[in-house]
């Protein structure tokens, strides 16, 4: 029986994967080559929030994970965060799950984790974000959610974030917080989808960005840079085409790269295309990139000149040791 219901739980929580479909959701589709590599990765994250709805605990759903090709595994992991994220929200009880996974293998994936979670403040109501998030155990990695949810409403409300340039007003996180700093992180989230939303063409998705608010582009430069060094599908010539449409932005492109690489670094699927973006976008290697990550990260009491919290003070420092200052 209690088989019978997990798979009923998951045929009823899981989406399809035409969902993923790039022709489905009416986005660019520039290439056979890049349409197949931004599809795969899409149908990799609901395979894992496909393990995370079926588990009966998160250690359970982590066969299932590590069964995902390692170039993809980590988007996987993120379709778990956001699963065990839903779960723990909508249970009848309290739990922790998403944490639990953490705790697991999914240590290994925590960044992509943190992003999943944020795709499900996307998907309910906002009473009950706090069940989702109150568990999450770092203050700095925390910020990810609204990368997430960030991304989560530009890939599926296209119209309104994208071509309408929607910003919240009135967004209800994060508690100890600036409300203008949560819309930047979720403008970072934004660009990490428009990689999506314009299929992997650096130009047209230069176009955009450059066509939103001045204020806006730096940290949708670097939700772009992150897709671009983590997701793929780009050769070396659009890679340096994607640089220099990106222009004053560098810091914020080479901070987002590295840290994209710190992710795979962690995770031990690092692929050749890590490499190739990393030595365009920032100058170094994907362990190098990582090093200069993990070295930079700060304290979560510390705020910038500006009173910005840890998370800003991680990203300008990771730019800065990279040589290349961000621009704000």
């Amino acid at each position: 029986m209690t088989g019978i219901w997990a798979a009923s739980r998951r045929r009823i929580l899981t989406p399809g994967t035409s969902q993923t479909k790039l022709a489905r959701r009416g986005f660019h589709e520039k290439s056979p080559e890049a349409t197949e590599q931004l599809e795969a990765a899409g149908a990799m994250f609901l395979a894992g929030y496909a393990h995370a709805a079926e588990a009966k605990q998160a250690w359970a759903a982590e066969t299932g994970l590590q069964t995902v090709p390692r170039a993809y595994r980590g988007f996987a992991y993120e379709g778990a965060g956001m699963g065990f994220a839903v779960r723990d929200a909508i249970g009848p009880r309290r739990r922790h799950m998403t944490a639990d996974l953490i705790d697991g293998r999914g240590a290994d994936h925590i960044y992509m984790i943190y992003v999943g979670v944020g795709w499900a403040l996307g998907r309910l109501p906002r009473a009950l974000w706090g069940r989702m998030t109150d568990s999450l155990p770092d203050p700095v990695l925390r910020w990810l959610v609204l990368d997430g949810y960030g991304f989560h409403q530009a890939y599926f409300h296209t119209e309104k974030y994208v071509n309408r340039q929607f910003t919240p007003t009135d967004f209800p996180w994060p508690q100890e917080g600036p409300a203008a700093y949560a819309n930047r992180v979720i403008d970072q989230g934004i660009g990490r989808a428009m990689w999506f939303v314009h299929g992997a063409d650096p130009n047209l998705l230069a176009d955009t960005i450059d066509s939103f608010p001045e204020a806006r582009r730096a940290d949708l430069y670097s939700g772009s840079a992150l897709a671009v060094t983590y997701a793929g599908g780009l050769d070396e010539t659009e890679l340096a085409t994607f640089k220099q449409r990106a222009g004053r932005y560098a810091g914020q492109v080479a901070q987002a790269s590295a840290f994209a690489a710190t992710a795979r670094v962690r995770a031990g699927n690092v692929i050749s295309h890590t490499g190739l973006a990393t030595e365009v976008l920032c100058g170094a290697t994907p362990e190098e990139a990582a090093q200069v990550a993990l070295a930079a990260f700060p304290d979560p009491m510390e705020r910038t000149a500006s009173g910005e919290p840890a998370f800003e003070v991680w990203r300008q420092r990771i730019g800065a040791a990279l040589g290349v200052p961000s621009t704000t």
